[in-house]
C-alpha cells in the first residue's frame, strides 16, 4: 500500500539528521542501504500478521561515509509472508487501525522533516 501525498515525497534531508528523526518514530535503517539508496522500516506484529512501514530514499553522496543527502520517495506499508518477503499489492488486507497508526507516524515525520529539510 502506498501512502500518497504525505508531504515526504521529494524531501531532501542530510543522512545523519534523517537517521535521528526516523529513529524517534521507530523506523530503523540498520543494514538496509547501499550506495544509492536507503530504507527505513518499522515492524508491526499483529494477530493479522507481520507488517512493515517502509520509508525509502535515494542518496546524493556517500551513504557509507555518512556524507549523503537523501531524497525521500512515497512511503509503503507491506505484509510479510514467510519465506517470500514483503508484499505491498492492492490485494493485501491491511487493518484500518494499522493504517491510521502509520498515517499518524508519517504526519509526525513530515512535521519533523519539514523543519530540517534542505
Amino acid at each position: 500500500m502506498k501512502f500518497e501525498n504525505t508531504g515526504l515525497e521529494n524531501a531532501k534531508v542530510e543522512l545523519k539528521r534523517l537517521d535521528d528523526v526516523m529513529l524517534e518514530q521507530g523506523l530503523v535503517r540498520e543494514a538496509t542501504w547501499d550506495y544509492d539508496r536507503v530504507t527505513y522500516d518499522r515492524k508491526f506484529e499483529l494477530k493479522e500478521g507481520v507488517f512493515y512501514l517502509r520509508v525509502q530514499g535515494y542518496a546524493e553522496g556517500d551513504v557509507g561515509a555518512h556524507r549523503a543527502d537523501i531524497r525521500l520517495i512515497t512511503p509503503l506499508l507491506g505484509k510479510y509472508y514467510f519465506p517470500h518477503g514483503v508484499e505491498y499489492g492492492a490485494g493485501e488486507d491491511f487493518p484500518s487501525s494499522l493504517v491510521s497508526q502509520c498515517e499518524k507516524i508519517l504526519t509526525e515525520l513530515k512535521n519533523q522533516i519539514t523543519a530540517i529539510a534542505k
